[in-house]
């Protein structure tokens, strides 16, 4: 007798913040309609530890399995996208784990970017542009050439990340605070944030909490609604904006695009929660609006790289995941 199981395949996108897990049925994985989705917190191993990243998976994959009224069993295949998982180190590491926690007879594991290109183009060509916590360009050529641009992590690069325009916005802020740079409406905006009277009131808040890079980064509405009325927050922007559209603009040169003929899918909370931003990072990059895919949801993606996955290694039980090389488009 078949196990229903062997219909099933999950998908997770685990980033910054927090992990998704959506739990599909083969033939139908590329719809947006799950059977259960569950949720857990961050899942970057980079930033919290493997332990915490592992801990928060199993936790998504879990929730997802009880959505969907189904016995936690092994599925198909699973896809763990996975920020900070970039090189095959990290990858292998990741998938040795999941193997041993005996998820599925197939796993492959890549970084999060990976399931914007799924969702944002059939065949998994283009080139895709995260802004959350983090930043990071990842694209694929027609020849199956990969390559990216930044990624680099925030102590020497996540350029145009919600936390480096929080961090702008402070250093900022802090210099108008001196006297050593321009007046702006930042200084009341953070003071106000986080509750203190003075500005030196701000070194306690940032560094005596212990605040996560998260919480860091969420700062970065600040400079968002100082904006409109605020060169200074709009420099930081202008800044931000253009560090975005030079990872695309150089990751297109690397995979031979011409300047508007790939799609460009586009995911993170900073570019999808900021409508004027994204208008400006995807004018600076010179792109036509209509290639650009808003991908709110990466996990959809993940699930759809597992169904693919599951589609071309279909077969009984007992493989050990090894047959599975990179594999996105069909």
């Amino acid at each position: 007798m078949t196990d229903p199981h062997d219909r099933l395949v999950i998908g997770v996108d685990a980033g910054g913040t927090s992990t998704v897990a959506w739990i599909g049925e083969v033939s139908d994985a590329t719809s947006e309609r799950p059977l259960g989705r569950g949720q857990a917190g961050p899942g970057n191993p980079r930033s919290v530890g493997f332990d915490h990243a592992t801990q928060a998976i199993t936790a998504a994959i879990t929730a997802a399995f009880e959505q969907a009224n189904l016995t936690a069993a092994r599925v198909a295949s699973v896809c763990l996208c996975v920020a900070g998982a970039g090189r095959a180190a990290e990858q292998e590491q990741l998938k040795s784990w999941a193997k041993s926690q005996g998820f599925a007879d197939r796993v492959t594991v890549m970084d999060d970017a990976e399931p914007i290109l799924a969702a944002a183009s059939r065949d998994s060509i283009g080139i895709a542009l995260i802004s959350g916590t983090g930043s990071l360009a990842l694209g694929r050529n027609g020849d199956g050439q990969v390559d990216r641009v930044g990624g680099w992590g925030y102590l020497f690069g996540d350029e145009g990340s919600g936390y480096s325009i929080a961090m702008a916005g402070l250093q900022a802020a802090a210099q108008a605070a001196d006297g050593r740079g321009e007046k702006t409406l930042l200084l009341n905006g953070f003071m106000e944030r986080f509750g203190v009277r003075t500005p030196a009131g701000l070194i306690e808040s940032v560094y005596g909490a212990a605040l996560s890079r998260q919480q860091l980064a969420a700062c970065c509405t600040v400079v968002f609604e100082a904006a409109p009325n605020d060169d200074v927050a709009q420099e930081v922007l202008d800044t931000a904006g253009t560090e975005l559209s030079e990872m695309v603009t150089t990751l297109a040169q690397k995979l031979g695009f011409e300047s508007s003929s790939f799609p460009l899918g586009l995911a993170g909370g900073v570019l999808l929660n900021q409508p004027t931003f994204r208008s400006d990072v995807i004018g600076r990059i010179g792109i036509s609006s209509d290639r650009v895919v808003d991908v709110p949801c990466p996990v959809a993606g993940a699930l759809m790289i597992a169904s693919r996955l599951a589609r071309k290694y279909p077969g009984a039980r007992g493989t050990d995941g090894d047959l599975d090389p990179l594999f996105h488009g069909e």
